[in-house]
């Protein structure tokens, strides 16, 4: 059962006409999903109404006893200029909705109208609605620069502003109903931030993850759908699809940049009407789950390109978070480095171990092509042959070595060497200068540690001590 309102704020709907009231609250109800409704048949009521309730949408009569809607209009819009207003009059009048219009209605709707076309409408407001108070949100929340509710962030180990900005943002647009596109390098964390999204959000649904990822078309309408039963050969009974198990909660649809053509059609359809029809049925459901995708790929490129649908594309990024790959905020390194210790540790039943003062160094001269996914296995890693009272470093530099270049033994593509840049209008530097410039970066890299900018530099540590005492003697 349904026991979630939509949308956050209430619609007031005011009509003289008891009857037309409960009919158009039960087409809103059964055609959008809209039930956070309020009915008023008296004009006169109206403006105590709006001063009482969290009322941000207005479908108003205009033909009414005591007050006209045209005037109940003007007073809206001039008292409460944060709602909006839908007419939807008996008459078809030309000069009278285009009157309406300018003074700033927001759509102006016949009674006759197709059934369709007003509850799009509706949707339509609800949308503006909902951005304008999720700008608002935002715009409050970066000035006073606070999280509301930290804990709903604790799974992400972080103390990197950046990130702080996309908590920030998250919160800001979680009681939304868009979609939400997360969108990061294989390994950042996208589902513990769709989790943090669904804990923001408040709603009283579950969180179902689902990897679309190598799902054919027929596959990915079951899964997401649903049948009834003799839809199909062995379809013996009915199946839920995820949508309905989601509920009030979140779909989120992992890897979603691998969704073959026509699953993005059923996706894309899903998103415009807001229902779906399980497999074998001629009766709609609604939708009443928030839509958050993620990828690892480029989904604008890849729209350019054709493999990916321009409209479900612009549809999908309404909210977008990019999560920074782990290299573009290494003062999280250490942080996760000792978490992940920790809960390693607790796993295998040993004593934390000390951590080597060198280790966080040299982590953060890694790259991490496998991001926060690669450090955690390089941690279980080593906890899993650890057995002295410090932990070795000696398996992280294994690990190191063979992602850099597993068919090189860790040496590197010789493009990765290509880090200097020079000015075309300026002298050659010497051999000895670029030399002397490459051995003092590793060592500020490496925090003046010769064993880590030996590594870094691709030599011995006897080679670079020789090294640094030729480029002191050369200073004397």
């Amino acid at each position: 059962m349904n026991d979630m309102l939509y949308p956050s704020f209430k619609v007031l709907l005011v009509d003289d006409e008891e009857a037309w009231l409960r009919s158009l609250s039960m087409t809103l109800a059964v055609s959008g999903g809209i039930n956070n409704i309020v009915r008023c048949s008296d004009s006169r009521q109206v403006m105590d109404i709006l001063d009482r309730e969290d009322i941000r949408l207005v479908l108003l009569d205009l033909n009414m006893p005591h007050i006209s809607g045209e005037k109940l209009l003007e007073k809206i819009i001039e008292e409460h200029p944060e709602v909006a207003v839908i007419i939807i009059s008996g008459l078809n009048q030309v000069e009278t909705a285009v009157a309406c219009m300018n003074v700033g209605a927001f759509y102006f709707f016949v009674k006759t109208v197709d059934e369709k076309r007003l509850v799009k409408g509706v949707h339509n407001a609800i949308t503006m609605i909902e951005l304008q108070q999720e700008n608002l949100e935002m715009k409050n929340r970066f000035l006073s620069d606070k999280l509301e509710c930290p804990e709903h962030f604790s799974e992400i180990i972080t103390s990197s502003k950046h990130m702080r900005s996309i908590f920030q943002y998250i919160e800001a647009v979680a009681k939304g109903s868009r979609p939400v596109l997360i969108c990061g390098e294989s390994g950042v964390g996208k589902e513990l931030f769709a989790r943090a999204l669904h804990r923001a959000g408040g709603g009283n649904g579950h969180l179902v993850p689902i990897n679309v990822a190598g799902l054919d078309d027929n596959v990915f309408a079951d899964t997401l759908f649903g049948h009834v039963r003799g839809a199909f050969t062995g379809a013996d009974e009915d199946r839920m699809g995820v949508i309905e198990r989601a509920g009030d909660g979140t779909l989120f649809l992992d890897e979603i940049g691998d969704l073959t053509p026509a699953s993005q059609i059923k996706l894309l359809r899903l998103l415009q009407e807001g229902e779906y029809y399980p497999l074998g049925s001629d009766l709609p459901r609604r939708n009443r789950a928030r839509i958050v995708v993620a990828t690892h790929h480029d989904l604008k490129s890849r729209q350019q390109s054709g493999e990916f649908r321009k409209d479900l594309y612009f549809r999908l990024r309404t909210h977008l978070i990019h999560i920074p790959p782990l290299r573009e905020r290494k003062e999280d390194i250490g942080l996760l480095l000792n978490y992940f210790i920790e809960q390693a540790a607790g796993e295998m039943g040993k004593s934390k171990p000390t951590i080597p003062k060198e280790l966080p160094i040299l982590l953060a001269n890694y790259s991490f092509p496998g991001n926060v996914r690669e450090l955690k296995s390089f941690v279980y890693d080593a906890l899993s042959v650890h057995k002295s009272k410090m932990l070795s470093m000696e398996v992280f530099r294994k690990n190191m070595d063979m992602q850099a270049d597993p068919e090189n033994g860790g040496k590197g593509d010789e493009e990765d060497a290509n880090l200097v840049f020079f000015n075309r209008n300026a002298p050659l530097p010497s051999l000895h200068e670029i030399s002397d410039l490459l051995v003092l970066e590793a060592m500020e890299r490496a925090e003046g540690n010769q064993s880590i900018a030996s590594q870094l530099l691709g030599v011995s540590q006897p080679a670079l001590s020789k090294r640094l005492k030729k480029m002191g003697n050369r200073r004397k």
